[in-house]
């Protein structure tokens, strides 16, 4: 009987425990959905510079005022505040290579991007990687 009791105790404990509480999804708290970074591969600025010598079609995702302190000749401004509703103007049919600051807006616009279909190559480092190796930027 004492046995029975032993094992019986431990499973009423576990039987009382409250539920582990449930964690509201990204989907279910109104986030917008952005994709995996494994959907989006991340380049050097000088993987980036040769894709540019290239003709590569380059997105700068920094604010207008960051943009027009000084970007890559060629690049697109598209804030990252403006890019899941304007992602329909991103190319599609060739490879994107999104730049910002740092690489961190990049990753998140990458992510947004991604998931809706686009070519997209991060730029780690971004714009400070850029100028920290040497290369130009216009105004």
């Amino acid at each position: 009987m004492k046995r029975l009791a032993a094992l019986l105790l431990p499973l009423a404990l576990l039987a009382c425990a409250p539920a582990p509480k449930s964690v509201p999804s990204s989907e279910s708290a109104g986030a917008p959905q952005v994709a995996d970074t494994a959907t989006f591969q991340t380049v050097s600025v000088q993987d980036l510079k040769q894709a540019v010598d290239a003709g590569a079609y380059v997105l700068d995702v920094r604010t207008p005022q960051e943009f027009a302190q000084g970007h890559i000749a060629g690049a697109v401004n598209l804030p990252l505040g403006e890019v899941a509703a304007r992602a329909g103007e991103v190319p599609g049919e060739r490879p994107v290579y999104v730049i910002c600051r740092s690489g961190s807006r990049s990753a998140q616009a990458s992510g947004i991007l991604a998931a809706r279909g686009k070519d997209v190559i991060n730029v780690g480092g971004g714009m400070n990687g850029w100028t920290a190796a040497g290369y130009g930027t216009v105004r």
